[in-house]
């Protein structure tokens, strides 16, 4: 039988029949960069652009939010392939994650080592040639604070989440960085939104999948159920009461602040409402509530900056 063709790809050697170029493998090439979570990213990158840039879409900069997005895309899809070769053989005891390439052994370690360290090497250049040093720099920053710090820290104690979210707010800076060149208290308002939504965010996902979690030995909630219920009510309410203290800060700059601020509330009433029942039922049902009124509120309230920024 005839060998198969051999290509290069990323300095790998690969089959061509059944290798890098084969349909499948592209599909989980590109799960390795976690596009559902990159879909966050992208859209937070751009308000945080949009927001420290032009103050109407005629002087809007386009190429330059392209290059931001892009850079910022490269970035997390290393990120999100290096984040699951560090956890590989945990990966492959949840049954959340268990199906993904690397966990479920369809793609070697090592490729999925220099995938991810090409991604990220070529978005941190990037961002840098093409934005400016500032957005690589946080860049490069979030990726170093995710794999080393939080990833580890998963195994180690509840307080990942607290660590977790400091790099997983990072996109809307790097979107006004590159907009702006520098940062700003606005930046800052914009962070800390995204900062505390994380936390009922995440919550309700160890809520959902807290089995599975303690299956592969991570400690995102403490073993003994009296304390986990007590980390799950202090970072799902805490947070959400101080999300509700800032949510009209960026309406200062705004003619339409008056209307800003009741879309605002609307939504922000939503979330806390099923933030509060999470808390008092904690049962799966009211977590995937939470989830939906987060996936609901974030977007909802970015599009809602936008709109009356004009």
């Amino acid at each position: 039988m005839a060998s198969e063709p051999i290509l290069t790809v990323f300095g790998l050697r690969v089959a061509e029949r059944s290798g890098f170029w084969h349909s499948k493998v592209w599909l989980d090439y590109l799960a390795l960069t976690k596009p559902e979570v990159n879909f966050l990213i992208v859209a937070t990158t751009f308000v945080g652009f949009y927001l420290g840039g032009a103050s109407a879409w005629h002087d809007f900069p386009l190429l330059r939010s392209i290059n931001a997005v892009l850079g910022t895309l490269l970035v997390a899809s290393g990120t999100g392939a290096l984040n699951q070769y560090i956890e590989r053989h945990f990966d492959a005891q949840m049954r959340r994650t268990s199906r993904r390439p690397l966990a479920a052994g369809r793609l070697k370690p090592s490729a999925v080592l220099w995938f991810g360290i090409a991604l990220s090497v070529l978005g941190i250049v990037y961002l840098a040639a093409a934005v400016n040093l500032l957005a690589s720099t946080l860049a490069l920053s979030t990726l170093l604070s995710y794999l080393f710090l939080y990833t580890p820290l998963k195994r180690k104690s509840p307080l990942c989440t607290l660590v977790g979210a400091i790099p997983g707010a990072m996109p809307p800076l790097i979107g006004w960085a590159a907009a702006s060149g520098g940062l700003s208290l606005e930046a800052g308002i914009l962070y800390s939104v995204l900062f505390l939504w994380q936390f009922p965010h995440f919550m309700s996902i160890a809520w959902i999948y807290r089995e599975d979690y303690d299956r592969a030995g991570f400690l995102v909630l403490p073993r003994d159920e009296a304390a986990r219920g007590r980390v799950v009510a202090w970072q799902t309410l805490l947070p959400l009461l101080l999300l509700g203290l800032i949510i009209c800060l960026p309406a200062w700059r705004s003619e339409a602040s008056t209307t800003y601020c009741i879309g605002a509330a609307l939504l922000y009433a939503g979330f806390l409402y099923a933030g509060a029942q999470f808390v008092l039922r904690k049962t799966n049902s009211s977590a995937r509530q939470l989830l939906r009124a987060s996936i609901i509120y974030l977007p909802f309230l970015f599009a809602l900056m936008i709109l009356v920024r004009e």
